[in-house]
């Protein structure tokens, strides 16, 4: 049977399903660059060199060992621009009695897949991505069982499946979670190692020459390029973290240190969510490390959740709500997205300091994310659509199946509590517990009113008492507004228009 294997983006592992039974006398593999992937939101420019290059270096390697690889690269003269183009063109040229695609990670990858099927006039069989190790559809049996869904069980089970840092049916230590232990604020002194640095070979200057010419206008730096493109090389990015990071990774994974983006921070997300690595091959190299003694069990159990916990979580709720989950807006709010965002011109230097990196790095780690731009579009009632496209197009990890799940679930609560049991708000004490940021900020963090007061004070308590119907019967904030009540009217009236102020200066 002549069969056209087509290897999506993220789909670079010679042990993806749609390679399985492949025949050299028969089959071809098609790789495409092409304009529609590029420019459905206008991607950082390091973002798409990285993965250019990253696809560029993988066909390269299956040629090498005898694949037929059919590749289209972005500025070849007859690429038509889309995976539909590309499959329509190269269907004209040879025949084949089928299509074979491994499962793609994005709703709207599969649903323009689908509809091919018809229109190509030939059968398209959509394989299982075995990468993950959660099945859709075994998420979303473990999901039907359940009135509630916290990650927290689901990853027990994870843990119990693989037999990851497990006794017998216990965990080991005793405990499923160190996530309290994993929340030191930065000190004096850290000897934080320089992360990994990639050599830019002719294949990668070559495509950091192209997104030059043809992207001009999109967000982000594109040099230095640091990232690794090979299998290989990311192999090296992962035992440089389990040998220099992971013994730290623990204690200051939630630390933020103004000049030091990466921290003691994997930096494999990259190379996990376009297949260069594999999740189980992480985990369980983090978990010999614990074995041999390298790294604490607090900073193994951590790394090892963020993967075989969160990341196939946030995978199943997304294909267990799509598409639906695209348009949540459990808060109903409309605000645009401030330009500060792309410029980093604002005097808050948290948000100033994360915006700068992530415009050089197209990376920034979780709590980043998470407590100071996410916090901000939180408090600051930003539309979902507006922060979840903001994500996407910034940094190099982001495919809407991890991104959307975390920002709209996560970040903003806008799913009304689906995925997170409170929305993570908090106020500029957190960011100046956990940070050296506020000490170089215009604004102070001690005070909680007027034109010099930490903008993260006043909108925290004004997020609450905005949504206050919608929130005030969640048993985790119940304290908190206790706590507001109890301000006297003149405070409460301040807080309300410090934020309304502050609000209007940034629209």
């Amino acid at each position: 049977m002549n069969t056209l294997r087509l290897i999506l983006g993220d789909q670079l592992s010679e042990s993806i399903s749609s390679l399985k039974e492949y025949n050299s006398d028969t089959d071809i593999i098609l790789m495409c660059e092409v304009w529609d992937e590029t420019t459905y939101v206008k991607h950082h420019k390091k973002k798409i060199a990285f993965l250019f290059s990253a696809m560029r270096h993988f066909a390269q390697m299956l040629k090498k060992k005898g694949y037929k690889v059919k590749y289209t690269k972005f500025n070849d003269t007859d690429n038509t621009g889309s995976f539909n183009g590309e499959l329509k063109r190269i269907l004209s040229k040879h025949s084949f009695d089928r299509v074979v695609v491994t499962h793609p990670g994005e709703y709207r990858v599969l649903k323009d897949i689908l509809s091919l099927e018809g229109e190509l006039n030939i059968p398209i069989e959509i394989r299982e991505d075995k990468r993950f190790l959660c099945s859709i559809d075994e998420f979303a049996s473990w999901a039907s069982e359940r009135k509630q869904l916290r990650m927290e069980y689901f990853y027990r089970e994870m843990r119990k499946k693989y037999d990851i840092l497990m006794k017998s049916d216990t965990p080991i230590g005793g405990q499923w979670n160190y996530d309290k232990e994993n929340r030191k604020p930065p000190k004096n002194g850290l000897n934080i190692p320089p992360p990994y640095t990639g050599k830019v070979d002719e294949i990668t200057q070559e495509v950091i020459s192209l997104v030059s010419d043809h992207f001009e206008n999109h967000f982000g730096d594109i040099k230095p390029f640091y990232f690794a493109v090979t299998r290989n090389d990311a192999l090296d990015v992962l035992g440089q973290f389990i040998e220099k990071r992971l013994p730290h990774f623990g204690d200051y994974q939630d630390a933020m240190i103004q000049g030091e983006p990466w921290m003691y921070h994997s930096h494999i997300s990259f190379y996990l969510n376009c297949g260069l690595l594999l999740p189980l091959e992480c985990i369980q190299a983090a978990e010999k490390a614990y074995e041999q003694g390298e790294a604490p069990l607090n900073a193994v159990e951590g790394f090892i959740r963020q993967i075989i916990g969160w990341r196939e979580y946030v995978r199943g709720i997304y294909w267990l709500k799509m598409p639906d989950y695209a348009n949540e807006n459990f808060f109903e709010v409309q605000r645009k997205l401030p330009d500060f965002y792309w410029t980093a011109n604002t005097d808050m230097n948290c948000l100033r300091q994360c915006i700068i990196e992530t415009k050089q790095n197209s990376y920034a780690h979780h709590i980043q994310r998470l407590m100071v731009l996410g916090n901000f579009a939180l408090l600051a009632g930003i539309d979902p659509q507006e922060v979840n496209k903001w994500f996407l197009i910034v940094y190099s990890d982001a495919y809407e199946w991890v991104e959307l799940p975390n920002v709209s679930g996560m970040i903003l609560f806008a799913d009304g509590g689906y995925l997170a049991s409170k929305p993570y708000a908090a106020s500029g004490s957190y960011i100046n517990k956990m940070s050296d940021y506020c000490k170089n900020c215009k604004y102070k963090v001690t005070k909680k009113n007027g034109p010099d007061a930490c903008p993260f004070n006043y909108l925290y308590w004004d997020f609450l008492d905005r949504n206050r119907l919608k929130l005030a019967g969640n048993h985790r904030l119940g304290m908190m507004y206790k706590t507001f009540e109890r301000m006297d009217k003149e405070k409460q009236k301040a807080i309300y228009d410090d934020s309304k102020r502050f609000l209007s200066s940034i629209e």
